[in-house]
């Protein structure tokens, strides 16, 4: 069991660095489906996993070529802060299968959204936009 946590760790963290997405999207699933917990106790161990590294490996490599506006990330993590708390009052009351329900209705929400935007039917980027209202 301990070989199949540090493997997760392992692939999360390379998904985080590569995608840029929250280890959460792939740790609550894993820990749900291979390691057999309650959807409450593994949104609860994926919040515990992710705070010291979050990001940190993958930020050196950002920062050292210029990409992090630090600005925005401040602004961010400070609504992160009290929307995660907030977060946490709604869920907490609510049912495993809820909770199973609104986490998969979101993922399945986002991958629509990609999967339209990679095909063309999202809409235009703003720079396209831009480019044809300039003529």
């Amino acid at each position: 069991m301990t070989s199949v946590i540090l493997l997760l760790g392992l692939a999360v963290g390379v998904l985080v660095g590569l995608l840029g997405i929250g280890g959460g999207v792939v740790l609550v699933p894993a820990m749900v489906y291979l390691l057999g917990m309650d959807q409450h106790l593994a949104q609860g161990t994926s919040l515990f996993m992710l705070l010291p590294p979050v990001g940190l490996g993958a930020l050196r490599e950002y920062w050292r070529v210029g990409q992090v506006d630090l600005r925005a990330g401040i602004l961010s993590a400070a609504g992160i802060l009290a929307g995660g708390y907030a977060g946490g009052l709604i869920a907490v009351p609510l049912t495993s299968r809820e909770l199973k329900g609104l986490f998969g209705g979101f993922l399945m929400l986002g991958a629509i959204l990609l999967w339209r935007k990679s095909s063309g039917e999202g809409g235009r980027s703003p720079v396209a936009v831009q480019d044809v209202a300039d003529g």
